[in-house]
């Protein structure tokens, strides 16, 4: 705790009204937002699609004819569409702006004398703000007052190791600063106090503080743009184009042919309805957005639908070190004792005594309430190994502490064991070097505690050595080198590999993406945590050795590395754009303020959501909730599976198309009985925009999903075999159904009760295209096994809605059906397995062409 008068003295801080006064002038405490999509902007975004246009002049065609019911009908179907599209988009605008106020820190501000807890955005220029160990600061300042600080700025900075903090003095020397470095009075926006306490006066909030200056940069970066949209607007430009000429073709054909213009606009308009794709679109929005929800459930929030799409084309991921690869949970795993005896707490319940000086002392050199991970780990031993004996004492009190010191990397700690004695115990901690100095070793003893260290760090481990004095007298020394400390010991610390790991990395080499380590850490440690982990054996690269090649002889070496180490964040760029003038698809791992380029940069962006900046989140396409590799390979089996599944739904749609055009152009061409109006085209859309955007979305993965190597970047989504595949299917399930329609009329039956036959005829056909489209790999047999709860509630549904239309008079005067009969039904059920058994003997031999 800190220790600032509480509402007396120079440290009353703002007031209530001078607070809010500033807050309206200068705003709130955040990075600028980008333009967030509210419902009313994505309703306007759909009231632009041309269907929908299609629906309200049809609608609007009706009333001029006086038919109330049909446009009403025609404009609930608009409307649906409307309030269907906006709910879902909503939906997933606000997941991100929960991501945004889930992640913002809070503060302790004076006000008025008095402390307080406010919201993080709501801190203003000029605020004192209250700092203790864990608290992430909130916003630039300048320490009045500090206590043993020190700040963990490697968000700003990459530099992993905290620095220390003074009180500013009013000397020249103490004007603005940047960060880094020791001995500074600022602290900066984003920062972690990880010792100590302070007060400090803000001095820059949101986007003029350190942080938010890197955050305005970044709007020079351009992310990569989505393909998919891209394709789908050409194609749905190409058919609008196409379906608009020939719709008025038959507008004119029919009024010359027919006379009635109104009814030649309603004919003309059905034709449109049947010829627009205008599910293309519909469906990528849905697919992108739902695909979205779903790999939240993986613990992965995804902030640009574009990664969706770019998961399944990734050949390259590089991923961070700690707490992605590891827990980011330091652990003792190897105690070395003086003696050289060498002791694994893990393996064994019961601790030597040899060993309980070296863990109670470690223990004593740590802070009672500890924020540093190390320091964690050594009560964590102390509970789980010693006896509460010999770690836990009450009457003990911590009296005095040296810090880490540049020329002193060991932290002492002064106990003093009653207080009415002048006698004090002395536990110290820190680099082996420094606490061989302290004890004063011999050049024997060093050359083999090196020998000692040097084997421990080849194994991945951090190192610490562990000494201990004794103290009396009322006064302690101004230095700990004035003591005489006995050595007690090495400990070897470890981040443990997160235990989904090894399987994913396994997942990622099937799926023929190369996973490389970035790491800030040492060569040896990287090189520990690769082979643990599986990763492929390459070169390893050190940051220094990266500066001194150029981009050419980078590009080189990338083909070849698997670990990078000792890496600072701003060559994490470097590296992106290596791999990218390879010709490689890039994922990218990142958590800090300067890692943010190279996360907008890469083709998928992945932040980290928990120990990550917002800076990185917002550079970021893909925000890992739990920080996990594991998290990662998941999202990328699910990228690969919504890819498949938006090409078996862009194959349904061309193919369903087909027959619905033909069958609207058909009575045209040949003076036959119309057979559509604009009522019976919107119905068809409604059965099959649920189909298409969410049976096919529900579909399970395919078996082989991440056993095929990574797609072309350039791959079209509409490759000239998927079209090929969908014409033929859409050919066969016209001629089937136009053969039951021509030959019904032949027979003389009514046009009514043929229409009805024709329509539910086109409705079990387009039933036999779905279950075709569940699977590129497997046969049907095979698909059916696989569960798909949408699908069987979309057939229940449409088979409920066409019972409807023949059982209730009203909605058969709707449609315009006449009855019928039981070998009627027959016809049409035999009409939907004929096209499914040519369609899956066709399947076979097309099958190499198909799977992407």
């Amino acid at each position: 705790m800190s220790h600032f008068p509480k509402s007396q003295g120079p440290f009353r801080g703002l007031n209530e009204v001078d607070a809010q006064a500033r807050l309206q002038a200068e705003g709130h405490n955040e990075l600028p937002q980008p333009d967030r999509r509210t419902p009313f902007r994505i309703a306007i975004e759909v009231l632009r699609e041309p269907m929908l246009a299609l629906l309200l002049v049809g609608g609007t065609v009706y009333l001029l004819l006086g038919d109330l019911k049909e446009a009403i009908i025609l404009v609930a179907f608009a409307t649906m569409s409307i309030v269907i599209t906006v709910v879902q988009e909503t939906r997933t605008e606000r997941v991100l702006e929960a991501l945004r106020d889930l992640t913002s820190p809070r503060a302790l501000v004076i006000r008025d004398g008095q402390r307080q807890r406010i919201a993080g955005r709501d801190v203003v220029r000029g605020d004192l703000i209250v700092l203790s160990e864990g608290d992430r600061v909130p916003a630039d300042a300048v320490l009045l007052q500090c206590q043993d600080l020190q700040a963990d700025e490697s968000t700003l900075t990459g530099e992993s190791v905290p620095v220390r903090k003074v009180a500013w003095d009013n000397r020249p020397g103490s004007g603005p600063q940047r960060p880094g470095g020791d001995d500074l009075p600022q602290v900066f926006s984003g920062s972690l106090v990880v010792r100590g306490s302070g007060l400090a006066e803000v001095t820059a909030i949101g986007p003029r503080s350190e942080i938010g200056k890197i955050g305005q940069s970044l709007a020079g970066l351009e992310t990569e743009p989505p393909r998919l949209q891209a394709q789908t607007r050409r194609v749905v430009r190409l058919f609008a184009v196409f379906g608009g000429a020939v719709s008025l073709l038959a507008v004119l054909l029919y009024g010359i042919m027919r006379g009635g213009w109104l009814d030649a606009v309603l004919a003309g308009i059905a034709l449109g309805m049947s010829m627009l794709p205008e599910e293309f679109p519909v469906v990528l929005t849905v697919f992108m957005a739902m695909g979205a929800w779903r790999i939240s459930l993986a613990r992965v929030l995804t902030r640009r639908a574009a990664a969706i799409e770019t998961l399944g084309s990734a050949t390259v991921l590089c991923t961070d070190k700690t707490g992605t690869l590891t827990e980011n949970r330091m652990t003792i795993v190897e105690l070395h004792a003086i003696d050289g005896n060498i002791l694994r707490p893990h393996h064994r319940l019961e601790m030597p005594a040899s060993f309980r000086a070296m863990s109670e002392f470690g223990l004593l050199a740590s802070a009672p309430e500890p924020f540093d991970p190390m320091e964690r780990a050594f009560h964590t031993l102390a509970r789980e190994r010693l006896t509460e004996a010999s770690y836990c004492h009450p009457n003990w009190k911590l009296v005095h502490a040296y810090g880490l010191r540049p020329d002193l990397l060991a932290v002492t700690q002064i106990w003093q064991l009653d207080g009415h004695r002048q006698e004090y115990v002395v536990a110290s901690k820190g680099a082996p070097e420094a606490i061989a100095g302290l004890c004063r070793m011999s050049s024997a003893d060093r050359a083999a505690l090196t020998q000692s260290v040097d084997a421990m760090a080849s194994a991945g481990l951090r190192v610490l050595g562990v000494a201990r004095a004794t103290h009396a007298g009322p006064h302690w020394p101004a230095s700990p080198r004035e003591l005489t400390f006995e050595f007690l010991g090495l400990v070897g610390l470890a981040d443990p590999l997160r235990a989904s790991v090894v399987e994913a990395v396994r997942e990622c080499r099937s799926a023929g993406i190369k996973a490389v380590m970035i790491t800030g850490d040492y060569p040896a440690t990287a090189k520990a945590i690769a082979q643990q982990a599986g990763l492929e054996r390459g070169e390893l690269i050190t940051g220094e050795q990266l500066e001194k090649l150029s981009e050419a002889e980078l590009a080189g070496w990338v083909e070849t590395a698997s670990v990078f180490a000792r890496i600072m964040p701003e060559q994490k760029l470097r590296i992106v754009n290596a791999y990218k003038n390879n010709g490689e698809i890039v994922a990218m791992t990142g958590d800090g303020v300067n890692d943010a380029p190279s996360l907008k940069a890469a083709h998928i962006g992945i932040a980290m959501g928990g120990r990550g900046t917002d800076v990185a989140r917002e550079a970021s396409a893909i925000v890992l909730l739990d920080d996990d590799f594991g998290s990662i390979v998941m999202a990328i089996r699910l990228g690969r599976r919504i890819y498949d599944n938006l090409r078996k739904a862009m194959s349904f749609i061309f193919a369903v198309h087909v027959p619905i055009a033909g069958l609207a152009l058909l009575p045209l061409l040949f003076g036959l009985p119309l057979l559509f109006g604009p009522i019976h085209i919107a119905f068809l859309e409604m059965v099959i925009d649920p189909v298409c955007s969410l049976v096919f979305e529900a579909e399970t993965e395919e078996d082989d999903v991440m056993r095929r190597p990574p797609r072309a970047p350039d791959e079209p989504l509409f490759t000239w075999a998927l079209i090929a595949w969908s014409l033929l299917q859409g050919t066969l399930a016209f001629a089937v159904v136009a053969a039951i329609y021509v030959l019904a009329l032949q027979s003389g039956m009514p046009v009514p009760e043929v229409r009805a036959l024709a329509f539910f005829s086109l409705v079990v056909v387009i039933v036999s295209l779905i279950l075709v489209n569940r699977s590129f790999s497997a046969s049907l047999l095979t698909a059916l096994r696989r569960p798909n709860r949408t699908l069987a509630a979309v057939l229940a549904a449409v088979a409920a809605i066409l019972a409807l239309t023949l059982l209730w008079p009203f909605a058969s005067k709707l449609f315009a059906f006449g009855p019928l009969h039981a070998d009627d039904l027959a016809l049409t059920l035999g009409s939907g397995i004929i096209a499914l058994i040519a369609l899956e003997l066709l399947k076979p031999v097309l099958r190499p062409r198909l799977q992407s």
